[in-house]
């Protein structure tokens, strides 16, 4: 016999609990979450050949519920007929923990393991050269025009007998644009994007979780010293992503504002630390948290 099907009524109500949380959670689920990241100088330019490290921790909280997640991502930049790309992978590791009540029912969450890793890769199309270390010395930036693809792979860990994981089980893509727009120690980027899910057909309770497209797009105003440090102004906009349990909607559409603010200040050449903080401004859906990270960062490679 099949494991017996949790109610509908429960499940719609605990599903639209979770999902606050899970889109709500920042860089540590990128698979629910990725359209809400908030992601200053995506379509920079960098010397080819120079290769980023990046280790760090962030913690997200919204109502009774705490995120934390260590992650890591190497970046590697790369010519592109005749423009600068990158390939980045991250790897992020979270626990979760809270609870929540539901038609008298607790929902608990404690959960941590290895999240669903990410692959990106950009490619700047227009305004950023592929130039090696010693050539990028001469490099000002005007307008840069740039693209990218992202995509979740299904390793993180998931067990269908709980409604809140650390892995979704389940593909996403993540199509880019963006500009970025240089005046004097000023960068001013606009960006959009959208992220489409495939089905995790083995849901809590023999069910099929699907979710429709979510677009965002976000802004930055970036001013940089002279020792190379910057500091942004950070918004994002993101809408859609309804979601159906066995073909049936159980939430409304998204609508949500973030707004936050990141810097990085460099130690020496090879190492900067990175400080970043958001807030929800507006959550048409309760998924509103604050977030704040700490990142280290080390470059190598390219003649450096």
């Amino acid at each position: 016999m099949g494991r017996p099907r949790l109610s509908a009524r429960f499940l719609h109500r605990a599903i639209a609990i979770a999902f606050g949380i899970l889109l709500g959670s920042g860089t540590a689920f990128p698979t629910l979450s990725y359209a809400q990241e908030i992601e200053a100088r995506a379509y920079s330019n960098a010397p080819i050949g120079v290769n980023f490290l990046s280790a760090g921790v962030v913690q997200a909280k919204s109502g009774n519920y705490t995120l934390t997640s260590e992650v890591m991502s190497l970046t590697h930049i790369f010519d592109v007929g005749g423009q600068s790309g990158k390939l980045t992978l991250v790897l992020p590791y979270g626990q979760l923990t809270g609870s929540s009540t539901v038609g008298g029912r607790t929902v608990n969450a404690s959960t941590e393991g290895l999240s669903d890793p990410l692959i990106k890769a950009s490619v700047n199309l227009y305004g950023a050269p592929a130039l090696t270390l010693d050539q990028f010395k001469d490099y000002q930036q005007d307008l840069i025009i740039g693209a990218s693809l992202a995509a979740s792979v299904p390793w993180g860990k998931y067990d269908d007998n709980q409604l809140i994981n650390v892995g979704a089980n389940r593909w996403f893509i993540q199509p880019g644009l963006g500009i970025s727009k240089a005046l004097g120690p000023w960068r001013f980027e606009l960006a959009g994007s959208g992220i489409f899910y495939t089905s995790n057909t083995n849901f809590m309770g023999g069910n099929s979780l699907s979710q429709n497209p979510v677009y965002s797009t976000q802004t930055h105003a970036i001013y940089y010293f002279q020792n190379t440090a910057w500091i942004s102004v950070d918004a994002t906009y993101f809408t859609g992503g309804q979601s159906y349990l066995n073909g049936n909607p159980i939430s409304g559409n998204q609508e949500n504002w973030r707004f936050g603010s990141t810097m990085s200040y460099p130690v020496n050449k090879n190492n900067s630390i990175r400080l970043s903080a958001s807030t929800g401004a507006y959550s048409r859906t309760n998924n509103s948290y604050d977030l704040y990270g700490i990142s280290w960062q080390y470059r190598f490679g390219g003649g450096l």
